[in-house]
């Protein structure tokens, strides 16, 4: 069977080195970034189901080590959770010490939110892989094209064949590592905006986990405002288990 002079293998065929090493570089850039958003829109579905979960199954048991096992363990909210029990555990046992300056208050918002920022630096990572991918990878493929180009047109001059049919060939196969490098490079961008509209999602959940957590280990209750405007107290126990 007869290769086609202006299919893919041909081109690789007649690529120099340079060429096949960044169209190489761009099938790795490829695979990262595939590989973070799969691995990222299925860490975020699954931290989203733990925040309907904290938003009432937490709530409907009596006791925050109940809450807590509602949760399951190793996602954001059961380690604010964790970290807020933590917190108060530490303040009522370690009296006469330079924390105790501090309110509860104080210290279960100290603890509070370094186990969010914990969590939102956990969140972004993989983040900066998509980011990089999105605005080098046109670039990249654009290098290749301007070498392809190049290396084409070199071969033509020193062959001396300049018709179309001659020029076409290797020209429109330098030309394909344009696409490849915009084929790389939109999945990762719209991948990217999605996983930051995912991650604030998430965010935002667990920062209000945790305002309503420092209003119960602090006033002993979690106040909310129902479907009416209305203010109402779930009441959990913030030291049974805790």
């Amino acid at each position: 069977m007869e290769m086609n002079p202006y299919g893919f293998q041909s081109m690789w065929l007649q690529s120099d080195l340079i060429t096949k090493g960044v169209a190489v570089l761009l099938a790795l850039m490829s695979i990262a970034s595939w590989y973070v958003m799969v691995t990222k829109a299925i860490q975020l579905w699954k931290y989203r189901n733990t925040g309907h979960a904290a938003g009432h199954e937490f709530w409907d048991t009596t006791s925050v080590q109940e809450g807590m096992k509602a949760l399951g363990e190793s996602n954001p909210f059961f380690s604010v959770a964790n970290a807020g029990v933590n917190a108060v555990r530490h303040h009522n046992a370690h009296k006469g010490h330079l924390h105790d300056q501090l309110t509860l208050s104080d210290w279960v918002t100290l603890s509070l939110r370094q186990g969010i920022d914990e969590w939102t630096g956990r969140l972004q990572s993989g983040m900066a892989v998509l980011a990089s991918v999105g605005s080098s990878a046109p670039f990249v493929g654009l290098f290749g094209t301007v070498w392809g180009i190049y290396h084409a047109l070199v071969s033509i001059g020193m062959s001396g064949q300049t018709s179309i049919d001659k020029v076409a060939g290797p020209v429109g196969e330098a030309l394909i590592m344009t696409a490849f490098g915009l084929a790389v490079a939109i999945p990762a961008t719209f991948g990217y905006n999605a996983l930051v509209r995912g991650n604030k999602a998430v965010v935002a959940n667990l920062n209000k986990f945790g305002f309503d957590l420092h209003a119960l280990f602090v006033t002993g209750s979690r106040s909310e405002s129902d479907s009416n405007g209305n203010k109402t107290a779930d009441k959990l126990s913030a030291t049974g288990g805790a």
